[in-house]
């Protein structure tokens, strides 16, 4: 997946109206003689907001999958105008376009679409988050039963977690690849886990009370704190599979002993 980047987006007189039809081209811009530069700042203009819609269509290709290419682009149009951006690195644009998608007008109908782009944000940060060694399985095996509870997990940078009242795990899984899509037959939720063990980024659904258990470790609870989080959510929380699970997936890189 490459990006490009565009540092004359941040000339602080030159840029603004590059992603905004209704500024004009600053007074101190000019261009060869003969030359329009009403023109060539239009042309300059479409270039970008070209890009940009590229580089998102990149960014959420399930997206784009689901709504058609002209759908997105529209969609992304709105994006670019609203929010240019802040980067000169084009993969960390569109941090805010799943926000628009949930209040874009035409994509009522699909309410669980912002929560799959939330997901497809998800993996491509997890793809150039820092690369750590995870937490091996036997780690766990070292810490004496009653001291359990007090550890606390130090994160792996790739590790996310997407929380959606809509199956968007299986709407992203499905829509990340050319083959055909098959018809959802589920409504239920789905809480979406994101890491890279081994250097490949996986997606998978969380079991009821993994992503209140996991999102609690990620903050710095402790294993303690973070099993009564995940009781309280889901009474039939498997505390054994689950931290066994998110250990296998690459979740945390080391263990912190309580004082």
């Amino acid at each position: 997946m490459g990006y490009e980047s565009h540092p004359c987006l941040y000339d602080a007189a030159f840029a603004p109206g590059l992603t905004d039809p209704a500024v004009t081209a600053p007074d101190d811009v000019v261009a060869a003689s003969g030359k329009g530069v009403v023109k060539r700042y239009n042309v300059y203009r479409n270039n970008v907001t070209v890009s940009l819609i590229d580089a998102l269509a990149a960014i959420y290709p399930a997206i784009q999958r689901i709504t058609g290419v002209d759908f997105f682009r529209a969609m992304a149009r709105f994006h670019v105008r609203a929010t240019p951006p802040s980067s000169p690195l084009l993969f960390e644009y569109g941090r805010d376009f799943p926000a628009l998608i949930e209040a874009y007008e035409y994509a009522r109908d699909m309410p669980w679409l912002a929560d799959t782009a939330r997901i497809e944000r998800a993996w491509l940060d997890a793809y150039h988050a820092a690369d750590l060694p995870v937490l091996a399985a036997e780690a766990l095996g070292e810490i004496e039963p009653a001291s359990l509870a007090a550890v606390c997990f130090v994160p792996h940078p790739a590790a996310r977690v997407v929380r959606s009242p809509y199956p968007a795990v299986s709407i992203f899984a499905m829509n990340r690849t050319d083959g055909p899509v098959s018809p959802l037959r589920s409504s239920e939720p789905e809480d979406a886990l994101v890491t890279r063990p081994e250097q490949a980024v996986t997606v998978s659904s969380l079991p009821a009370g993994g992503a209140a258990f996991l999102i609690a470790l990620l903050e710095g609870a402790s294993l303690g704190e973070a099993a009564a989080a995940a009781f309280q959510e889901a009474p039939s929380f498997d505390l054994q599979a689950n931290l066994a699970g998110m250990i296998s997936a690459g979740v945390f890189t080391t263990i912190q002993h309580g004082g």
